[in-house]
C-alpha cells in the first residue's frame, strides 16, 4: 500500500468537524478545563512537571494539552493537518504552550530535532502503522538515555473480530495490510462520512519485542477488561467511565499499557 499515508491522512481530516462537535470528545467541557487523560495512562506517567513530552499520533491534541496543563513541555506530532490545525487553535483557547507538528510519524526525525524525557501515545494509533520495527527506532531517537516510553492501546484481540463482534473476521497477527471502507466515526456512528483507510494488525508480541529490540527495556505490562472510551458497537458502562461489549462482559481484554525505559547506553 504505498499510497496508505494519503489514504489515511484524507480519512482523518475528513473526521475532524465531526469530532470537534462530538459528546466523545467533550470540547466545550474541555476548554473549562476537564482533563481528556485516563487513570490507565496516568498512573503509568506520574508526576511530569517540568518534563518534555513528545505525543505521537495526537489528532487534534487533547491528550497533549491536557499533559501541558500538568506542567510538561509537550510537542505532539500528527499525520493529518486538519487535524494539527485544529489543535493549535485548541491550544490557543486553553491558553497552553502546548507545540504541534505536521507529520508522518516515520518523518518525524527529518523535521524534529530534540530528545525528550517521554514518549507518549494512546488509543487508536500503532493500527495505522504498518511496521513496528521502524515505529520503535522512531521511539529509541526521540528518547533521552533512561527516558520512559508511556503507551495505552486498545487490545489487539478486540481488532480480530468483526465490527458486532459476532465472529472472528481478521488474523491476530501482522498478515497483510486491511483495505475498508467505513461509514461514520467511532464517536459519531451516524455521521455522513464515508471513507477508505488502511490499517494493520499487530499482536502483543509485535508490540513489545519491537521495543526490546530497539533498545527499549519493558518495566510494566498491563491488560484491562474495559475501555475507558465507548468507541466500539453493542458496549454498555458497568462503572463510571468504564465500558465492556456487552455480549462478552469482561471475559476479553480490552486495553493494553506499557512502561517502559530506554537504556542508559
Amino acid at each position: 500500500m504505498e499510497n496508505y499515508l494519503e489514504i489515511n491522512r484524507n480519512s482523518w481530516n475528513a473526521k475532524v468537524e465531526t469530532h470537534l462537535k462530538s459528546d466523545f470528545y467533550f470540547v466545550d467541557e474541555f476548554l473549562k478545563g476537564r482533563t481528556s487523560l485516563n487513570s490507565i495512562e496516568l498512573e503509568l506517567l506520574g508526576d511530569i512537571k517540568d518534563k518534555k513530552i513528545l505525543h505521537l499520533q495526537c489528532h487534534f491534541g487533547q491528550d497533549s494539552i491536557s499533559l501541558s496543563r500538568l506542567g510538561a513541555q509537550v510537542t505532539g506530532i500528527d499525520l493529518s493537518d486538519t487535524a494539527i490545525t485544529a489543535a493549535e487553535e485548541l491550544a490557543q483557547k486553553c491558553g497552553t504552550n502546548t507545540q504541534f507538528i505536521c507529520t508522518d510519524l516515520y518523518n518525524l526525525p527529518n523535521v524534529l530535532h530534540e530528545q525528550f524525557d517521554i514518549v507518549f501515545t494512546s488509543y487508536g494509533t500503532i493500527g495505522w502503522l504498518p511496521d513496528l520495527d521502524r515505529w520503535a527506532k522512531v521511539i529509541s531517537h526521540f528518547l533521552k538515555p533512561e527516558g520512559k516510553f508511556i503507551m495505552a492501546e486498545f487490545h489487539p484481540v478486540v481488532w480480530m473480530f468483526d465490527d458486532d463482534f459476532e465472529g472472528v473476521k481478521y488474523n491476530y497477527f501482522n498478515e497483510k495490510a486491511i483495505v475498508e471502507t467505513y461509514e461514520g466515526t467511532y464517536a459519531d456512528q451516524s455521521a455522513e462520512i464515508v471513507q477508505e483507510y488502511v490499517m494493520w494488525n499487530h499482536s502483543l508480541a509485535e508490540v513489545l519485542q519491537s521495543l526490546i529490540n530497539n533498545g527499549i527495556d519493558i518495566h510494566q505490562f498491563k491488560e484491562y477488561d474495559w475501555s475507558p472510551y465507548p468507541c466500539f458497537r453493542h458496549v454498555e458502562e458497568f462503572e463510571k467511565g468504564k465500558w465492556r461489549i456487552s455480549k462478552f462482559g469482561n471475559k476479553i481484554p480490552l486495553v493494553f499499557a506499557v512502561e517502559a525505559q530506554k537504556k542508559s547506553s
